[in-house]
Order: structure tokens, then sequence, then C-alpha cells
């Protein structure tokens, strides 16, 4: 133990009364101290007022100190974490949305059994949050979502061949903003478009590209702030399409092209049946183009040729409704998908017994539908 009020200390060789403690030195000699006046210590060194922790009852306990804390360590700038972001670089022209869905082989020269990666292209100076969606048959199935920083792209997945048929109709919705700045408001998109798995089997579909090294399948989901074309036709429109506002007046010019329509109708009803080529005994083809099914469409509006071809449709329809399981296929193309969703939107609410379905690819192409008589 050290003494407090002198240098020096000794150890413990016994104690006289009940506050004396005989300390004895390092030559022997046993020293009377007041217990209150000496504390224990680790070390042969008095002079370091390195206190024990357990003290001897009774005994003065100096006030101690904190450990001497090891000097921190810095972490090599390397291994910090970057916390850093760059801003957002907004490029001139970028502030029309233009967005699209990519599909990327993986290897460009072996096209009949390579694996495709699929993107979504965010060509515009606004974030985008999209979903991405599949049709399973009337309902819908959600196959990603997330947000993309502007002028990127995210990749979403890679798949096979053996899921093309499953990706037919899809569907992209999303919104476009900005961060931590004005900007200008966007309408939100919803487009759903036909994905054509043949494409996938021919090399010249897939074209050199801006956003890849390697030439891409890209399907438009909007450009230049105009969205693409919605696959499925609002009936509403549909039908003011056709048939006019109830309240808006037809033109001299309208009423004229209108009547040579209806005469040119009448004049090829009256020559025969509705314009048709029969494939074999059990289907009957009919060509709904609008150039087979009319001489000119000369004066004739979008939607007065859509009209005629419906009433073709309709008579044929009329003309083979007593051949209980006879097959009609309709030729109506690819286009924009006008016609087919028109003739969809007659069978299920006009002609809801028959059952339709597309037509064989190998025959008739992409752009035919099947109506079975029932």
């Amino acid at each position: 133990m050290r003494f407090l009020s002198e240098t020096g200390g000794g150890r413990v060789a016994g104690f006289k009364g009940n506050n004396i403690v005989l300390v004895e030195d390092e030559d022997g000699f046993q020293i009377p101290t007041i217990i209150s006046e000496v504390v224990v210590v680790e070390t042969d060194d008095y002079n370091i007022a390195k206190v024990h922790t357990s003290a001897v009852p009774g005994m003065m306990q100096p006030k101690q100190t904190e450990p001497k804390k090891d000097k921190e360590v810095d972490y090599d700038p390397a291994d910090r974490p970057v916390t850093f972001k760059a801003p957002v670089e907004e490029r001139k022209g970028g502030d029309v949305l233009s967005a699209y869905l990519a599909f990327v082989p993986l290897d460009i020269k072996a096209m009949t059994t390579t694996d495709f990666e699929s993107y979504f292209v965010n060509d515009s100076n606004y974030y985008i949050r999209f979903t991405y969606l599949v049709a399973e048959g009337n309902s819908w199935r959600l196959k990603y979502t997330a947000e993309v920083e502007p002028n990127t792209k995210l990749f979403i997945e890679e798949f096979g061949r053996d899921v093309l048929n499953e990706m037919e109709r899809a569907c992209v919705q999303m919104i476009a903003y900005k961060r931590d700045k004005g900007f200008i408001l966007k309408p939100s998109v919803d487009v759903q478009f036909r994905i054509d798995p043949v494409k996938f089997y021919k090399l010249h579909t897939f074209r050199e590209n801006a956003f890849f090294e390697t030439p891409a399948l890209l399907y438009t989901i909007v450009e230049n702030d105009v969205p693409s074309r919605p696959l499925v036709i609002d009936a509403k429109q549909l039908k003011q399409q056709m048939y006019g506002s109830a309240d808006k007046q037809q033109s001299a010019q309208d009423r004229q092209a209108h009547d040579g329509y209806v005469r040119r109708y009448d004049d090829q009803q009256s020559k025969g049946k509705a314009p048709v080529r029969r494939h074999d005994a059990d289907v009957v083809v009919v060509d709904l183009h609008a150039s087979e099914v009319l001489e000119t469409t000369a004066g004739m509006s979008s939607a007065d040729i859509l009209n005629y071809q419906l009433d073709v449709f309709r008579r044929a329809l009329e003309e083979h409704k007593q051949e209980k399981g006879r097959k009609i296929v309709f030729i109506h193309g690819k286009g924009e998908g006008v016609l087919r969703q028109a003739l969809l939107q007659e069978l299920r609410y006009k002609y809801k017994k028959y059952t339709f379905q597309d037509a064989s690819f190998q025959e008739y192409g992409y752009g035919a539908t099947q109506v079975t008589i029932r």
C-alpha cells in the first residue's frame, strides 16, 4: 500500500488497534500508520496512484479516475460507405415524356435458341413509377413494379421462349414526376399492347437503337408525351366515332358520302352474299379489309368504313346462324386493332352464345378471329 501524505509505502504486516495499520517498508521496518492515511495499490512503485479495486475495510479510497481510452483509429477513406449522391442530370429536350419496354437477346447470333432480357427504358428528365402487368384470361398479374431514375434503363428479368405465350397481352401503367423542384404535370399513362411471339424468332425485328449496344425490340409506351394507342377501345368512344353525337349537325358533304356508302352497300348485297371465300367444307373465311369489301373508300370517313365492315360481319353471322358448329374466320388484319376490338365487342354483348378465338396463325397470320356458331 501507499502513503497518502508522503512518498513511499509497503505491504501490510498487521494491525494495531482498530485504526492503525503496520506498514512494512522494503527495508523491513514496520511503520504504524492511521488507516485513513494509506491506500491499497497493485504495484511496488509507490509513487504511482493506481488504486486496487478492493481496498481494506475502513481505509480511505482515492477518487478513481477514468481509464485512459485508446486513441481512436481513423478508417481508411476507401473503406467508408459512400453517402454522396450526384444530382440527377437533365438533358436538353428531356422534359417531354418518352418510355419504352425493351427486349434484348442474349445471343443475337442464335435467334432460335437464345434467351432474352427485358428492360424498362426511361428516356426523359422525369422519375417514373411504373407497373408491368400481363394478362391471364380476363384478369391481370403484376409482373414488375419499380421507380426508374431519369434518362436510365432498368433491368426487369431474363426469360426463355417457353413463357412467350404468357406475355402476349401486356399492360404498363406509369406516373411521372420530379424531385426537389417544380415540374410540368404529366397525365398518368395506361397502355395495353400485344407482344407478338413470332417477332422473337426473326432477326430483323431486333434493330439498332440508342439505348443498347446490341439490337433490341422496343415497344413504345409513350413517346414525346403521346401514349401508344391502347389495345382496348372505349365502347362509348367507339359509338361516338361510328354514329357521331346526337346533337351534332351532319354537313351536306357527310350526308352525301354516307348516302353513297349506303348505295354501294345495297348494290353489293343485291349482287349476292357478303364477300367471302370458302377455305374448305367446314370453314367460311370473310375478309373484312376495306379494299375487299368496298370498291372505293373515296368520300368515306374512318367511322363510315368501320360501320360498313361491321355490317358485313353481322350479315355473315346472320347468313350462317342455322349451321350449328360452323366456323367462320374473319380476317381483320393487325393494324391498330380498332376493327378487331369492335368485332370482339359485338361478340361479347350481341352474340354471346357464339364462341370465338384467334384463328390459326399458320393459316391466317395474326390478324384473324374464328367464330363458331352455337
